[in-house]
This record gives C-alpha cells, sequence and structure tokens, in this order.
C-alpha cells in the first residue's frame, strides 16, 4: 500500500495550486493523508475527487466549512498499521511523550502544523509509535525546501518513508 502524505498546503494564500509533482504523485497513491491547514475548500475537493481514499483534519486556519466536513483526529487502520491524524501536537520539546500519551493504540501518528518535517519514534505503551510531519509543499517558511512525504504498508509495517524536497516556486 503506498501513501502520500501532505499538510499545511494553506491555498491560495501560501501558492496558487497544489505543486505539480505532487499532483503527479495522487494517481499512483493508495492513500492520500492531510493533516490540516488546507485553508480552502477546492484543495479538500480536488483531494476527494483524485484520491482513492482521503484521509485528513482540520488545522487552526480552517474556518468553518472545512471544520464541518473533516475531524480534528482521523484514525484508521491501513493493512494491519494503526495510523492517527492531527493537526497539532504542541511543543517540539516532550512531543514523543505527549503524543504516545495521547495517543496509545496507534502505531502512525501524521501531524501538521510547524512545516517542519519531523520523523521519530517514541515508545508507547502498546510498542513504539512513529511520529511523522511531512512539513508543507507550499509555504518552507524557514526550512530551505518545501516538503512532503511518500511511505508504504509492507506486511503490516510502515516503510520506505522519504522525505520529497520540491523546486523553489518561480
Amino acid at each position: 500500500m503506498r501513501l502520500l502524505l501532505m499538510s499545511d498546503t494553506h491555498l491560495p494564500r501560501r501558492a496558487k495550486a497544489l505543486p505539480g509533482e505532487l499532483l503527479e504523485r495522487l494517481p499512483h497513491a493508495d492513500v492520500v493523508i492531510h493533516a490540516g491547514d488546507w485553508v480552502d475548500l477546492a484543495t479538500l475537493d480536488l483531494l476527494q475527487e483524485r484520491a482513492r481514499r482521503l484521509i485528513g483534519v482540520y488545522g487552526n486556519n480552517d474556518g468553518p466549512e472545512l471544520r464541518a466536513r473533516l475531524p480534528e483526529v482521523a484514525r484508521a487502520e491501513l493493512a494491519g498499521v494503526r495510523l492517527g491524524v492531527v493537526h497539532e501536537t504542541g511543543a517540539a520539546r516532550g512531543r514523543e511523550r505527549r503524543c504516545a500519551e495521547r495517543f496509545p493504540d496507534l502505531d502512525v501518528l501524521v501531524f501538521g502544523h510547524s512545516h517542519i518535517p519531523w520523523d521519530s519514534t517514541a515508545e508507547g505503551p502498546r510498542g513504539p509509535l512513529r511520529l511523522l510531519n511531512p512539513g508543507s509543499p507550499t509555504d518552507r517558511r524557514r526550512q530551505p525546501y518545501c516538503t512532503y512525504l511518500t511511505a508504504a504498508i509492507e506486511a503490516g509495517r510502515l516503510t520506505a518513508v522519504e522525505l520529497h524536497r520540491l523546486p523553489p516556486r518561480r
């Protein structure tokens, strides 16, 4: 199973559209995950139309229309992997401990908000919890690149997690 992970698209404020590279990957992903701060309904509609399966949550910059269509926290079991998605996890310091306590039933937690790519593991009560933030494909803030993640699930395990750097917009 192939996953495409993104967050903090902030369209159309930070960019006019999703990057072409990201759109080209949509048909190849079995599941697309968006960890909030869509800002516009058009991006949600686009991903719902093009993705085989979409798992998304709302973020702190998402208005009432997006909040009406998306949960604050999403959970799904994907080929034996217990996955959760949330926008905010708080400060980087202590994140692993907080998330392991808040989400003891998960194997993987995808989050956003900071626009900073993140990949770490926390020891939880039921085993390790993998924490992933794909960064933002449209707003790098103080990061050197706009980013997103791809991953796979094989034999009930998350594998092939890869951070993709996008070329600067012209």
